[in-house]
């Protein structure tokens, strides 16, 4: 299983959900930097109200649940090559004999005949 086209659903859907949680937020911010370093703050408030609350965190967790598909499809996808158990175009390509070129007799020399198996 390939990991592009999950993992492009997710971007686009996580881009799309947190897109609608902040474009339709109220947001403060507040930063102090203080010495010693364990006196620094950083201080974040975002309100989003209406429809967008909830598509915005609907398309998020499915951006994220696609996210970890992705991300587990690839983990599959790189131990079954190390295995050498690719799925290439290469590898669907078999090779039968063909009955019609022996001409009934047996004895004869085999020819090999190219068939592509198509996925669906």
């Amino acid at each position: 299983m390939k990991a592009d086209r999950p993992l492009i659903v997710a971007f686009l859907l996580l881009a799309t959900g947190l897109t609608l949680i902040f474009a339709y937020g109220t947001a403060t911010s507040g930063f102090n930097i203080a010495y010693p370093l364990s006196g620094s703050s950083l201080h974040l408030d975002l309100t989003t109200t209406g429809p967008a609350v909830l598509g915005g965190v609907g398309l998020t967790a499915i951006g994220l649940l696609l996210l970890v598909w992705a991300f587990l499809s690839a983990i599959v996808c790189q131990v079954s090559h190390l295995a050498g158990r690719e799925t290439s175009i290469e590898t669907l390509l078999e090779r039968y004999p063909d009955p019609s070129a022996e001409g009934g007799r047996r004895g004869a020399s085999a020819v090999t005949v190219e068939r592509k198996h198509t996925l669906l």
